[in-house]
Order: structure tokens, then sequence, then C-alpha cells
């Protein structure tokens, strides 16, 4: 998913190395560099005694400093309460995130080990390794409701209010400008209460889920975009992905082993099963504001790969925006 401005998606090999040094590191394992990543933030893999690990940056006016520490704050209670999830590795001043200037300019970063496994999107799934799919997001959803945060992460009606502002910039704004009104709307009818609403993970997809086929786990990696909804926004997210990963023909069995993994581990009533259409409009009105934002900026003589990602981001863009001001047809 696009977050951060296109013009941030270009490898900058030297930042890297320079933010890199903030860590131990193996001068070496530089060659991995050649392997980066660039999405919401930028990903370059390096090892450290041999430990495979991941570099993590992005400028600091595409970030919210306090959502980044609360992200981490949340990684360090699952942990301590033997959720599988990645590890943040503390830097040389004993920082988990660190904020240095560059002159590229001022950057967040932080590091994180390597978790075991093979990522979802390359498992031949079978029931067992579905249920345990599932069996994670409960586990990571009952340790949700019994956390007590020292810092805040932002709600989903924090981000219902930074699209409002984000959208109030550009021309033709008014489908999604309603489409917001009309998920503020229907969201404030929803009951909240500690089993049904907490801090997601909100990229809970197969491609952020690693399943480790010596221990049987799933390990989950990509916080970054957690935020506090109800937890079936989480079961949206996924059952989107399996639905994409598999095609029309398996995705029901699909569906049927994660969510018998989830409830084995969790509790999900069908009346919030029944509002997923609501979620995957929120979804989908987010990656919207999010490319827009991101693609807005144009320049001359853009490299083919850009040119290409801006085809594809349209479409995308195109597809999300024609459900844009639609009646929910759900009865709440």
């Amino acid at each position: 998913m696009i977050m951060m401005k296109l013009k941030y998606l270009f490898d900058n090999r030297d930042l890297a190395e320079m933010l890199l040094g903030n860590w131990k590191y193996d001068g070496n394992s530089l060659d991995m560099f050649k392997y980066y990543r660039i999405s919401s933030n930028a990903i370059y893999p390096f090892q450290s005694e041999g430990t495979t690990r991941f570099l993590r940056f992005a400028p600091v006016m595409e970030k919210d400093k306090t959502n980044i520490i609360a992200e981490l704050e949340f990684i360090r209670y699952l942990r301590s309460n033997q959720f599988s999830a990645l590890r943040a590795v503390s830097s040389n001043n004993v920082h988990e995130l660190i904020t240095i200037k560059t002159p590229w300019g001022e950057y967040y970063a932080a590091v994180f080990d390597k978790v075991p496994g093979v990522r979802m999107t390359d498992v031949d799934f079978d029931e067992n390794i579905m249920f345990q799919f599932g069996k994670t997001l409960g586990h990571l959803h009952k340790l949700s409701s019994m956390f007590i945060p020292t810092n805040r992460r932002w709600s989903y009606q924090d981000v219902l209010s930074w699209m409002s502002n984000i959208l109030s910039d550009f021309q033709n704004k008014e489908p999604a400008l309603r489409e917001v009104e009309l998920l503020q709307r229907f969201f404030s009818k929803i009951p909240k209460t500690n089993d049904n609403y907490g801090l997601v993970h909100y990229d809970f997809e197969l491609d952020n889920v690693f399943y480790d086929e010596a221990t049987g786990i799933c390990n989950v990696i990509d916080f970054d975009d957690a935020m506090y909804h109800w937890y079936v926004m989480d079961i949206e997210q996924t059952l989107d992905s399996i639905k994409e990963a598999m095609g029309p023909t398996r995705y029901a069995w699909g569906r049927e082993c994660f969510l018998n993994g989830y409830k084995n581990e969790y509790p999900i009533d069908d009346e919030m099963l029944s509002l997923l259409p609501a979620f995957r409009r929120f979804a989908d009105l987010y990656s919207y504001t999010r490319i827009l934002r991101a693609s807005a900026e144009k320049w001359s003589n853009e490299p083919k790969w850009l040119a290409d990602l801006r085809v594809k981001l349209d479409i995308s863009m195109k597809r999300k925006l024609a459900n844009f001001g639609n009646v929910l047809l759900i009865s709440m």
C-alpha cells in the first residue's frame, strides 16, 4: 500500500547506509541493499553478526512520531505475552527509534529482526495452516483487548479526520468527502466494547505473516498501520487478501478455516461479521486518499517504472471511487 509521496520511492543506498550507521552491521552485507523495497516505508535488508535484519526508515514529514512510538510499545507488549511478532533492535545509543538529520532531510529509522518462516503468500494452504492463521489474529485481538498503552496510537476517527483534511485540498473531492461523512455516521452507531474494539494490526494480510513449518507458528510483521478500530476491521482486511490469493473457487473454504481458527482463540459474533462491507469501504477510502496524496506531485521525464506505477494507481483509485457515496445496505 502506497503511503509515502512518490518522490520518496527512489533507491537511496547512501542514505540507508548513513542511517544504518546507528546500529551494528556486517559491512560485507550491504550488497543485500539491492533487495530493498519502498512503499509506506523504505526497507533495506542487511546482516549483523550473521543475523538478517531490516532497516526501516521514512521522512519525518511522512510519519507521526507518536504513532511510531506507540507501535513499538505495542510490539513489546505482544512479545512479552508470547505473541510471535517481529522484534525491534536497539540502536547503538539504546533507542529503538532514532531521528536523524541527513543531507536528504530528517528521517525516522528503526531496525527489526527477520522473523522465521515463509511468507504466507508462498505457502501451500491447507486446513491446519489456515486455522493457525486465523488463530494468530484471534490471539492478537485477545491481547489487544487487555492492552493498557502508555502512548496512544491514532484511531479510525483520527484517520477519517485526516482523510477529510487531505481530500479538502483536491479538486473533484465531493464523492470521497461524502464517503467520509457516510462512514462517520455509520460507525457512530456501532457499539464499542472492550471485547469488540481495540488496537488492530490493520494490515494483517498474507504478505505480512510468515508461517514457520518447523514450529507451526505464524510470525507477524509490519505494525506500521495499526490503529484503534473494531477488531472486525482486521478480519475484513485478512479475508480480502485470502480471496485475492485463493480466487473465488477456494475462498469459501479458506474463509471458513480462517474464521474457525480465529473463533478458537477469540469470539466474534455474526452481527459484527455482517458489517464487513462497511469496513471494506473504510479500507478502500483510506487507500484512495493515501494514493491521491502520494501521487499528486508530478515531474517531467519520470522513469518508466514510475509512469507504470501511476497507471496502476489510477486504475485502483477509479475502482474505489465508483462506490463512494453509495448507501450502505446494512442494517444496524
